[in-house]
């Protein structure tokens, strides 16, 4: 599969986020999506939660032109790489197919964004609030910890340093990548993996919630997007191993702070004393 615009991504991952609500929560997608809003309209806590994750997605995109403003040059690319050597050109090597490119890149286009979508369709629609508000939670703090790496330990992807030897084949189904999506991931966004992180994230939850199906595709995504970053010759090791220290992190605190909200929107009746 070719890709050759932002819209073609964007629609392809709207209709897979609807195709995942319809399939894992076994319900309407209109039903789970007017679940989704009626909690945005009804719940002050929830619609502060879910703007402030709009807006740390934003700040990420904005990250790139503080990096151009910043007075920092440093650049730890070539650390990485004595590190871990040759691993991502012989990973490379082992698995270039063209069919996996194929499966590759629309996960790592379009299924990364819909996983998070589609968690929010169907937690609001099977009524799960901690788990719908555990993933604005967990969104927000990967990004707020991955970000301040992004601006102080910049790391070249891998394709980018000629040392490693690896060849950058998402050019193979998005030709236009880096003029299309490299405005919204800078070149040297690479440690943590953001693409690990929020996949591995979304499938802790996913198994934490106890809906089989859903956990069943996550995980089985998560898997293909850790994949995808080394056979598309984005990352290096080490940022998957920084992407799923992160995740993990994130999706604890996310829950563990999702259920203190839940247990404050519980309401009580007061004990009445009898006479």
């Amino acid at each position: 599969m070719i890709f050759e615009s932002m819209q073609t991504i964007s629609l392809l991952t709207g209709l897979i986020s609807i195709l995942l609500i319809w399939i894992c929560s076994i319900k309407n997608p209109l039903s789970s999506i007017s679940s989704l809003v009626r909690e945005l309209l009804t719940s002050r806590k929830f619609l502060i939660l879910f703007l402030f994750m709009i807006g740390v997605l934003l700040i990420n995109k904005y990250e790139l032109s503080w990096e151009e403003s910043m007075d920092y040059t440093a650049d730890f690319t070539s650390w990485v790489f004595q590190l871990e050597g040759h691993f991502v050109q012989a990973f490379q090597n082992l698995f270039h197919t063209p069919w996996i490119t194929g499966v590759t890149s629309f996960f790592y286009l379009v299924v990364f964004q819909a996983l998070i979508i589609a968690s929010l369709g169907i937690y609001a629609g099977d009524r799960r609030k901690v788990f719908l508000y555990a993933t604005c939670f967990t969104v927000i703090i990967n990004y707020l910890i991955a970000i301040p790496f992004y601006l102080f330990f910049p790391v070249n992807e891998v394709w980018s340093y000629p040392p490693a030897g690896v060849s950058f084949i998402m050019l193979d189904a998005f030709p236009n990548f880096n003029i299309i999506y490299r405005p919204l991931s800078g070149i040297n966004n690479c440690f943590p993996s953001l693409h690990t992180s929020i996949s591995v994230s979304m499938a802790i939850l996913a198994v934490r919630s106890g809906n089989r199906r859903w956990a069943t595709f996550a995980v089985l995504s998560a898997f293909i997007i850790v994949f995808s970053i080394f056979y598309l010759g984005i990352h290096w090791l080490t940022d998957m191993v920084g992407g799923i220290a992160l995740a993990t992190f994130a999706s604890w605190l996310g829950i563990n702070l999702a259920k203190r909200i839940h247990k404050t929107d519980t309401y009580k009746l007061p004990k009445i004393s009898r006479m």
